[in-house]
């Protein structure tokens, strides 16, 4: 089954005090965004969890229309075309579908699975792709290609993040659960490396079994609570439980339902994550505020990745004066590219593994708790290299 395209040509010309001095003949660079529907079968864990059906074609979205509000006066126009394919459908019918329809550059919204799919298609082999949902470190290490760039942050670089705000704590003891599918199984491999890296030390892990929590049938709440404490009686004398459950399917029950009064953290808990409602530091509430006004939601890290790859382009296009490839390509992967991001330090890419290096946000349900790196863990080169593989230790080798 084909997936549908949208074409969006997005002018932020009604957000200017002042008119726009447009070129007659302005440069195009057409952006294609390829996404897929998610399963009809899951709803969120929480009733507080809005059902999002354009999580991050939105944020492509608004960075075409941020391009624009600068390419206007620069000649230069982005236009964003778009192929949201079905669940588990043809993603290279949505790709040549993009290409059809004019994309020289290819946003991606697609799982592990589908990306490794759509790279290996010859029209995504001529192209650019950014990679704005796969946080998989293979695709930065064996898997990694010289045109594919990473605007999600890696499951190293979000452990990193926690291993040093926990190392900041003293936190060095940690009890790992994990979930029973190969993303839950690779996360906490990345947990293990981080701890070895940082100096602390798992003393437990166990997988959760997956069993139906019935939190909605009556007596749901009085069979959590006695459950989670057996679960976890085993484990050593711990700082902290660390949790690896990337489907949310049962993660959020564990905080205040230990054994023992210990902090949760990972994918529930605590977080470490690219973007959060919460974060209003360094402008971000500007960025925000823009979101809301064109989709009516909170930006999700998924949207933020996103807009920070059209984002990305639109830099790389404004600073070089041109919307083709090989300037645009190799401003980017210069040592002067850099993007304001709303995060404290501007972003840019690895030249070794085409990662965005940028800094990570440690929340809470409502709060920003924390940013890494963290104060004291330094790189010879930049801070930021000290979350996710370092280029002595990528596995990555481009041609």
């Amino acid at each position: 089954m084909k997936g549908r395209v949208v074409t969006a040509v997005l002018v932020a010309a009604a957000c200017m005090t002042a008119p726009a001095v447009l070129a007659d003949d302005p440069d195009v660079m057409t952006i294609g965004y390829i996404g897929m529907e998610p399963p009809g079968d899951r709803a969120p864990v929480s009733l507080l969890d809005p059902e999002l059906d354009d999580e991050s074609v939105q944020g492509a979205r608004l960075g075409v229309a941020d391009n624009n509000a600068t390419g206007q006066f620069l000649g230069q126009d982005f236009t964003l075309v778009e192929a949201i394919v079905p669940h588990d459908g043809d993603v290279e019918a949505g790709l040549e579908e993009l290409i059809e329809a004019g994309a020289e550059w290819i946003v991606s919204g697609l799982p592990y699975d589908a990306l490794l799919t759509l790279m290996e298609h010859p029209d995504a082999q001529a192209r650019i792709v950014f990679n704005a949902r796969a946080p998989d470190d293979s695709l930065r290490g064996e898997h990694c290609r010289a045109n594919l760039f990473h605007t999600v942050p890696s499951r190293r670089m979000q452990a990193d993040a926690l291993a040093q705000f926990l190392r900041y704590k003293r936190w060095n003891r940690w009890a790992l659960v994990h979930g029973n599918t190969d993303e839950d199984r690779r996360l906490v491999a990345a947990y293990r490396d981080a701890a070895q890296r940082f100096g602390m030390r798992v003393v437990g892990e166990k997988e959760w079994p997956h069993t139906a929590m019935a939190r909605r049938a009556e007596g749901g709440f009085h069979a959590i609570q006695r459950e989670i404490p057996v679960f976890v009686q085993d484990f050593s004398e711990h700082d902290v439980l660390v949790i690896a459950d990337e489907t949310d399917y049962f993660g959020e029950y564990f905080p205040h339902q230990t054994r023992l009064p210990r902090p949760v953290a990972g994918t529930q808990g605590l977080m470490p994550t690219a973007w959060h409602r919460a974060h209003e530091s360094w402008g971000a509430v500007q960025l925000h505020r823009r979101f809301e006004d064109q989709t009516e939601r909170w930006m999700t890290p998924r949207d933020f990745a996103a807009w920070v790859a059209v984002r990305a382009l639109g830099e790389a296009a404004s600073r070089t004066g041109s919307v083709q490839r090989d300037a645009v390509e190799a401003y980017m992967l210069g040592d002067d590219f850099a993007l304001a991001a709303y995060l404290g330090q501007p972003v840019s890419f690895r030249s070794w593994d085409r990662q965005l290096r940028q800094p990570m946000l440690l929340a809470g349900p409502r709060m920003v708790v924390s940013v890494s790196p963290q104060e004291g863990f330094e790189h010879p080169n930049t801070p930021l290299d000290s979350l996710g593989y370092d280029a002595p230790e990528s596995r990555c080798e481009l041609d």
